[in-house]
């Protein structure tokens, strides 16, 4: 049971809300304004806060930044009406976690706070829990819905022992997307072992991947049991496979194939019982096309594949990011910061992010070492950025995105009904067709 905070001025709103939530089976606290909610909060920390976005003395925008210099992980979900979705938009890129037009269905309803108590559950650095929520993917931060389509499928293939490749640009989380497959597996209980490819000494990979007996050869003063035995019943994750030798990928497919390991040195192999997970941020298909990636072990490994997005193709996930890594640096340098001026975030928001999650993680990172006070100020977010290269995007660019997001925005809160969505952006249905063929968009994609 969630604990849910609701604040509205009308009080039939308030009150048909309040009852809904409760009939699924939440304990909700009501508001009836921004003041009487903060008061609440003093009182008792919900799991995720459902505020209008027009009230009189506060309005929503105003709660949620007083809410959020506070508990920066919060969720909090803006109620709307038509008229005010640029504002909503716009909310979302400081770190509001999403927003529901009035009027709504009930099921669009419960669908956000769904989605806004995985993410309560997932953060939980400071909000009260009642379980364990989806914990097998709790280090993935999301709410894009490309994410989460990715995470469906990656749990639903969890169960099986097939062989999976993950693809993803260097920094957008491809160990944190293997682990989560460990984790949702019936190998759960078992070991993870990562092994990054590119970073073993040729010489070496043979024996730090299948092992050696003493005296195998000069420095081999003890038994190495080897990265695949030490994966035994569990989960083996080859980071950079594509760095891997030639003559090692011949030893690996015959692993792979048989489901047995011969130590450098030893008279006989032993089986062993490993899930196997791999990762590139290189296209193996390319690989194989160049000679330098053997095709029979590519399909060997490419049973399931899943593709990472960059950062870029996730930009409502930016701000939830940064506020997460902000708290958790804070902590780890016992900094007292704890928000982003107004600016902060839109600066992240709009920036190029080619290192992708790494890469902002590391900008954050530089501006909680040099903060000197409670607020991250925007000149200092521009810095951090400045100091990775030129990587703002261009005004064009900018808008681009902008306009991207707007157009998936109506998407999501309309269910994929384009004729919906287009009525709300003021705009005949062929134009918004038009304007959803230039950035790849289909209705199927926002349909549950």
């Amino acid at each position: 049971m969630a604990r849910i905070l609701v604040v509205d001025d009308d009080a039939d709103l308030l009150k048909s809300l309040s009852m809904r939530l409760r009939y699924e089976g939440h304990d909700v606290t009501s508001a009836d304004g921004g003041p009487m909610a903060l008061a609440k909060l003093d009182l008792e920390v919900p799991h995720m806060v459902i505020t209008d976005l027009r009230m009189p003395e506060m309005d929503g925008l105003q709660l949620f930044e007083a809410i959020h210099r506070r508990f920066p992980l919060m969720p909090v979900v803006i109620l709307t009406a038509n008229g005010t979705i640029p504002d909503a938009v716009r909310a979302m890129q400081k770190g509001v976690f999403g927003y529901i037009t009035k009027p709504f269905e009930g099921a669009a309803l419960m669908r956000e706070v769904d989605r806004a108590l995985a993410i309560s559950s997932a953060l939980g650095a400071d909000m009260p829990g009642d379980g364990p929520g989806e914990s097998w993917r709790e280090a993935i931060i999301t709410r894009s819905p490309r994410m989460e389509k990715l995470l469906a499928e990656a749990r639903r293939m969890a169960q099986s022992d097939a062989s999976v490749l993950i693809h993803g640009e260097s920094g957008t989380g491809k160990e944190l997307l293997a682990r989560a497959v460990h984790a949702s597996s019936t190998r759960a209980d078992e070991a993870f072992v990562a092994v990054n490819c590119g970073a073993i000494p040729e010489n070496l990979v043979e024996a730090e991947l299948f092992g050696h007996v003493k005296g195998a050869f000069t420095g081999a003063v003890r038994d190495n049991p080897g990265m695949f035995t030490s994966a035994h019943k569990g989960t083996i994750f080859l980071d950079e496979i594509a760095d891997l030798p030639l003559a090692m990928q011949v030893k690996l497919l015959r692993v792979l194939q048989e489901r047995e390991v011969r130590p450098v040195g030893a008279s006989k192999p032993h089986k062993v019982d490993v899930r196997v997970i791999s990762a590139s941020h290189r296209t193996l298909e390319a690989e194989v096309a160049a000679g330098t990636f053997r095709e029979d072990l590519y399909y060997r490994l490419n049973v399931v594949g899943l593709t990472l997005p960059p950062l870029a193709d996730r930009r409502e996930d930016i701000p939830l990011l940064a506020n997460y890594f902000l708290q958790s640096l804070a902590l780890r340098y016992a900094k007292p910061v704890n928000t982003f001026a107004p600016g902060g975030l839109e600066q992240l928001s709009v920036a190029a992010w080619p290192g992708n999650v790494r890469q902002l993680q590391n900008v954050v990172e530089k501006c909680v070492v040099m903060s000197t006070g409670a607020v991250i100020p925007a000149t200092l977010v521009q810095s951090a950025i400045s100091t990775q290269g030129p990587e703002l995007l261009s005004l064009d660019e900018a808008r681009k995105e902008f306009e991207r997001d707007y157009l998936t925005s109506l998407l999501k809160i309309t269910n994929g009904n384009v004729a919906q969505a287009a009525k709300l952006a003021q705009r005949n249905r062929t134009d918004f067709y038009a304007l959803m063929a230039r950035h790849q968009l289909e209705p199927a994609q926002f349909k549950n």
